[in-house]
Formats: C-alpha cells, sequence, structure tokens
C-alpha cells in the first residue's frame, strides 16, 4: 500500500490544486484511479494572515504543527505543504513536527538542477521573496536566482492576495507576470519559480516568457513518487 499523505494546508486554491494533483496524477504511479490515501487539514487563512502581518512567525508555526499532529493521528506517514509563504516558520517547529515533511523549496531546487537550470527568478508573495526560503534551497545546489524588484514584489502580492487567493484570475494579472518574468529573462534567469501556490492557476509554460518551475504540482508529484515508493518497499 502505497504511504499517506498528509496535507498541511494554507490558501484554499493551491491546497485545493495540490490535492486534486495527487488525485488525477496518482494514476501514473499507481494504476487507473488509484492514489495514495491523502489527508488535508487547514486553519483559516485568516488566522495565519493576522500572525504573518505582525512577523509573528512563531505564531505561523503553531498553526502549522497544530494541523501536522491532527494529520498525524490521522494516520499521515509524511507531511506536504502547499505554501510557500509559511516555510519560513519551519524553523520554530522542525524538531517538533510529528512527522517528516517534504520541504517545497528543496522540490523545486532539485527539478531545477534535473533540467539544467542555472538561474532562476523567483515569484510570490512580498513575505516570500523578502525572505530566505528559495535563496537558501538555491544556493545550497549551486543555483543562483533573482527577486523582484521592490515595484513588482508590490503588485504581485496584490494580485496574489486580492485576485488568485479568492479564485479570481484575471488578463491584466498575467500580462503583469509576463512583463515582470520577461524582464527577470531580460536579466539573464533561465526559468521562473512559480513560488505561490496559486500563481500556476494563470501562469505556465504557455504562456510565460520563461519556463515555469510549477512549486505546486511538483511537489504533489514528489509526494506521490515518495508515497508510492516506499508503498512499494513496504
Amino acid at each position: 500500500m502505497p504511504q499517506h499523505i498528509g496535507i498541511i494546508a494554507c490558501s484554499a486554491e493551491g491546497a485545493a490544486l495540490c490535492y486534486r494533483t495527487i488525485c488525477l496524477e496518482g494514476a501514473h504511479f499507481l494504476g487507473t484511479h488509484d492514489h495514495p490515501e491523502v489527508t488535508m487539514h487547514t486553519h483559516s487563512l485568516a488566522a495565519y494572515m493576522q500572525c504573518i502581518e505582525r512577523g509573528d512567525w512563531q505564531g505561523v508555526g503553531e498553526l502549522m504543527l497544530s494541523s501536522a499532529n491532527k494529520l498525524a493521528r490521522a494516520g499521515a506517514h509524511f507531511l506536504i505543504c502547499p505554501d510557500n509563504t509559511i516555510h519560513q516558520a519551519l524553523p520554530w517547529i522542525e524538531r517538533r513536527l510529528p512527522r517528516p515533511l517534504l520541504h517545497i523549496a528543496e522540490v523545486v531546487a532539485t527539478e531545477a538542477l534535473g533540467r539544467g537550470y542555472r538561474r532562476l527568478g523567483i515569484t510570490g508573495t512580498r513575505y516570500l521573496v523578502d525572505s530566505e526560503v528559495y535563496p537558501e534551497k538555491l544556493s545550497a545546489r549551486g543555483l543562483e536566482y533573482l527577486r523582484p524588484n521592490p515595484a513588482e514584489r508590490a503588485e504581485i502580492n496584490r494580485i496574489i492576495f486580492d485576485e488568485l487567493v479568492c479564485g479570481v484570475f484575471q488578463g491584466a494579472a498575467v500580462e503583469y507576470f509576463q512583463r515582470a518574468l520577461g524582464r527577470m529573462k531580460n536579466e539573464g534567469c533561465d526559468a521562473v519559480v512559480l513560488g505561490c501556490t496559486e500563481i500556476p492557476l494563470i501562469m505556465n509554460d504557455s504562456n510565460s516568457p520563461l519556463p515555469t518551475l510549477d512549486s505546486t504540482r511538483l511537489l504533489a508529484r514528489a509526494a506521490l513518487r515518495r508515497a508510492a515508493d516506499a508503498g512499494a518497499r513496504a
């Protein structure tokens, strides 16, 4: 039997995309209509945002840990979190997690190396791009990176919180991303990290000036591989 995947969710749209990817693509690993057992828990996005907006990353971590403990009690063998921003709370709780956790930035870095990319643009909330979540993991693999400039950070953050997490997908947002990613391409990036789990809902390889690293689906596929491989060894 494949291992049971526990999803620490935060924003609904990104978590739903991750869950849906696991369920639909499970067939590639396990057979028609098959996928591992999956349990998901999320606190209100408002609870997370209250902590994030006051810089209380320990508080963010406690919310994540609360979800992790519920998932462990439900039988999850390992955990994933389809939310890039809140990964910066992991240092406060890593030693207390009841199950191993796949780190989304490590998954993306592994994929980037496998595809031969060397310099990545980073997109996401302003909280993410101001953090070391991706720079730390990319630098450890010898990868270079470029963050959005201040104006881009502000507008991408607005698009994420005013539109994408609310299920609003507009052409103007796509056009803005295209301009920002075009600038990154001109500054030497050879791929871009879609580092907010909602960005893949509007951006992909077909409309991006740069090849995309879809953090949401890459995490889901890494979880599928882990669950299937561990099940095969059992």
